[in-house]
């Protein structure tokens, strides 16, 4: 395997998404907002729509995909800052991580509202 096919972003579907597509493509990045009231609704919304919607919406079903990857991403890098709060690092590093974790949440379902197929940026790309 050549090392840029490892590294680079799972296709987008072609075509233009349809409304209703393009509707459940911004649900699967803004559902991750329940995780600021449910605990892991960040991880839970986005699997929950992507798995509902894979077979029929393949906007929304890339896009559940990204938004799932980049919430993992964001636990794993809430979880190295809570653990640097003990050598004060994280008390800097948390905060950025949650601002970072909003803007492009939001960010994300604006796009995917507007038919763009939204790529956060340092997201591990865990679930291909």
């Amino acid at each position: 395997m050549d090392m840029n096919e490892a590294t680079a972003p799972p296709p987008v579907p072609s075509g233009a998404p349809s409304s209703d597509d393009r509707q459940w493509g911004m649900f699967a990045h803004l559902s991750a907002l329940s995780g600021v009231v449910i605990p892991f609704g960040n991880i839970i919304g986005p699997l929950v729509v992507w798995q509902v919607k894979k077979d029929t919406l393949p906007f929304a079903a890339d896009q559940g995909k990204e938004a799932l990857n980049f919430n993992i991403t964001m636990l794993i890098a809430a979880f190295i800052g809570f653990l640097l709060t003990f050598i004060l690092i994280g008390l800097v590093l948390l905060p950025l991580i949650g601002i970072a974790w909003l803007v492009f949440t939001i960010l994300a379902g604006i796009k995917a509202n507007e038919g763009v197929a939204y790529r956060y940026p340092y997201a591990l790309r865990l679930i291909k």
